[in-house]
């Protein structure tokens, strides 16, 4: 990871555990760029790259000449540094993490979908469960193999996460696009959610690109309703 990929992480890192545990509440300004510069000792580029990436997991939005405000009042729907981390700060829930598949595949009608050259992705399905074993949420991860991703499937991802994995190889999702629907689990993700079969369930489509716009990753998740919502905002704050 670059230098300043990890001062924006670091800055971004902060900042959203403040968010998270109502330091900085729901609705309120943040410090403005010039002071967040001085209380990180880092560059301008730093902090908007770091606001980027709250704006992309949901925590803030930023009104250019206006400022950044928090937009998180709960837990978000797909958070990016993982809803795991959301849940144990909310309720004192510790959702463990189990990979069930980790691997280089190749996936023709993905690739023509996303219109990349390869069809060649590194797969990452995980399933997440509560500490009474209910099963939550089952995610299928794609990103394109790029240099650096090859070994994943043998070393393993950096500190459980993808993101971390991602931003390892100097990969960073600055932007992208999501949808959720609501969906009956068919007999086979049923049968893993330990669900039965037409349980509804939140399906959050999600593919995420780089600063220049390449698709990073493509990302579906089966989301138990009963703990995830979808919250949006608009207009101007007050």
């Amino acid at each position: 990871m670059s230098e300043q990929a990890h001062k924006h992480h670091r800055v971004a890192r902060i900042l959203s555990r403040e968010i998270r545990r109502g330091t900085l509440p729901d609705g309120s300004r943040l410090p403005g760029e010039h002071a967040l510069t001085e209380r990180f000792s880092v560059s301008r580029s730093t902090v908007r790259a770091a606001l980027r990436s709250l704006a992309d997991e949901g925590l803030v939005r930023t009104h250019p000449g206006i400022g950044s405000f928090v937009s998180f009042d709960g837990a978000p729907l797909d958070n990016r540094h993982g809803w795991k981390q959301a849940l144990t700060e909310q309720g004192g829930v510790t959702p463990s993490t189990t990979v069930l598949r980790l691997e280089a595949v190749r996936d023709r009608a993905l690739g023509a979908e996303l219109g990349l050259a390869s069809d060649r992705f590194l797969a990452v399905d995980r399933m997440r469960s509560l500490a009474d074993g209910a099963r939550v949420s089952l995610e299928r991860s794609r990103v394109p193999l790029a240099p650096g991703l090859e070994e994943v499937p043998r070393t393993g991802l950096v500190d459980g996460s993808l993101t971390a994995t991602l931003a390892a190889v100097g990969l960073v999702v600055a932007s992208g696009e999501q949808r959720a629907t609501a969906v009956p689990l068919d007999a086979a993700d049923a049968a893993q959610l330990q669900r039965p079969e037409g349980t509804s369930f939140l399906r959050v489509t999600r593919i995420g690109r780089a600063p220049a716009g390449a698709v990073l990753e493509h990302v579906v998740s089966l989301l138990d309703p009963a703990r995830f919502e979808l919250r949006t905002s608009f207009g101007e704050p007050h």
